[in-house]
């Protein structure tokens, strides 16, 4: 009696799920400026830290007077970032191996080689963190807070291509958003710290760095002045 062959059943082929860029506020990165999917725009400005442990009482009063005057005089929200990474020292330890390599005296190969494995041992043991602050400034015309709820969930299924702001209007709404970040950064400064506007570049390796940690070590992004786009 003749077995009966089974047939393989076809495999379900898998749809794609939606694209990444569905679940990312962020509609696209110009002109030093992110533009959020509501229309509304944020300007990322990466500031110094000070020990304020140790300054003197003077000091101290000082700067916590200074930053009062800062948030006191200012009329929109303001977003403090805090991005804590673990140190990457690879490059460093890169260049004591070439160091070695050059070195001819073997004394100081030697201690080259003591050094670089200590350096190696502490970050790893210490779980040494690097630490990077960024203040974010918002800019939310009066237009864009009058949207509906329907309106502002539409908007927020809808492609990125449709949300794309009109120059014109891009421009006046940068220009404002640029009157609150000399503000801001002249008031950080005041209280003795550093403050920088990222541009279109820093911004973009500073997001791809938070949604890609792992894949930004190993592949960095090529500089966009040098990308050749086809059109």
């Amino acid at each position: 009696m003749a077995k009966k062959t089974k047939t393989p059943k076809a495999k379900k082929i898998s749809k794609p799920g939606p694209p990444t860029q569905r679940f990312i506020d962020i509609a696209e990165i110009k002109g030093d400026v992110v533009v959020m999917k509501d229309g509304t725009l944020r300007a990322v400005i990466i500031v110094s830290s000070i020990n304020f442990a140790l300054k003197s009482t003077d000091e101290q009063e000082a700067i916590i007077s200074s930053y009062m005057q800062l948030l006191n005089s200012l009329d929109h929200s303001l977003q403090v970032v805090i991005q804590s990474r673990r140190m990457n020292i690879e490059k460093y330890l890169d260049a004591l191996k070439e160091q070695e390599k050059k070195q001819q005296n073997e004394l100081l190969k030697a201690q080259i080689v003591d050094y670089r494995e200590f350096i190696n041992q502490l970050v790893e043991l210490g779980d040494i963190m690097s630490k990077r602050f960024f203040v974010v400034v918002p800019f939310d015309p009066l237009s864009d807070k009058q949207k509906g709820f329907f309106a502002r969930f539409k908007e927020a299924l809808s492609p990125v291509i449709s949300l794309k702001l009109k120059e014109e209007k891009f421009q006046k709404m940068r220009q404002d958003l640029m009157t609150r970040v000399d503000h801001v950064t002249g008031g950080l400064q005041s209280i003795g710290l550093t403050a920088a506007l990222l541009d279109t570049q820093s911004l973009i390796e500073l997001y791809y760095s938070v949604y890609n940690p792992e894949v930004y070590e190993s592949q960095k992004m090529k500089d966009l002045s040098k990308v050749q786009i086809e059109e």
